[in-house]
């Protein structure tokens, strides 16, 4: 007979294993903020077409909710974009104005069917029915290439690697 009673069995973990797990995973999660941090981060070539996409579609916007042309503005010179009589930089989140990324050029700027990569500037209409002028931009930073084009019918971006399409 025994006299101690029935024996339990120990369940759980005890705070020692709990506190390495937990500095086990923060060492883990540390090791990675730094990568997602880089991919997160827009520079070069991302932020370039970014800021070009952004800049449009405010255009458009405009043009649409205010029943009036609106335009972006290219200075290929100073490699620098803006909608016409808007604010510089940033308005909120949206983008109103951009000058590319050290080491981003613009290689071709047609609109219409028109070179004006050697301009000083030119415009770029966006109407109130929601189209555009038709415009073709290709950006170069060292072996990347990045064709930009907007759609005249729809005043939609469109962005592809290939320039030869």
């Amino acid at each position: 007979m025994n006299v101690a009673g029935p024996s339990r069995a120990r369940r759980g973990f005890t705070l020692m294993e709990v506190m390495v797990v937990v500095a086990i995973m923060g060492m883990i999660m540390a090791m990675g903020v730094p990568s997602i941090l880089a991919a997160l981060k827009k520079d070069g070539m991302r932020k370039a077409v970014s800021d070009l996409q952004d800049v449009c579609f405010q255009a458009r916007g405009q043009a649409i909710m205010q029943n009036r042309t609106v335009a972006v503005v290219f200075h290929p010179g100073e490699r620098s974009f803006a909608t016409e009589g808007g604010s510089v930089g940033t308005s909120g989140d949206k983008v109103t104005s951009s000058v590319l990324p050290a080491g981003v050029d613009i290689a071709m700027l047609d609109i219409n069917l028109m070179d004006f990569g050697a301009s000083d500037w030119c415009k770029c209409r966006f109407f109130p029915d929601g189209t555009s002028d038709e415009m073709t931009v290709v950006l170069h930073a060292k072996d990347q290439w990045r064709k930009f084009t907007l759609e005249f019918s729809t005043g939609l971006p469109t962005v592809t690697d290939d320039v030869t399409k």
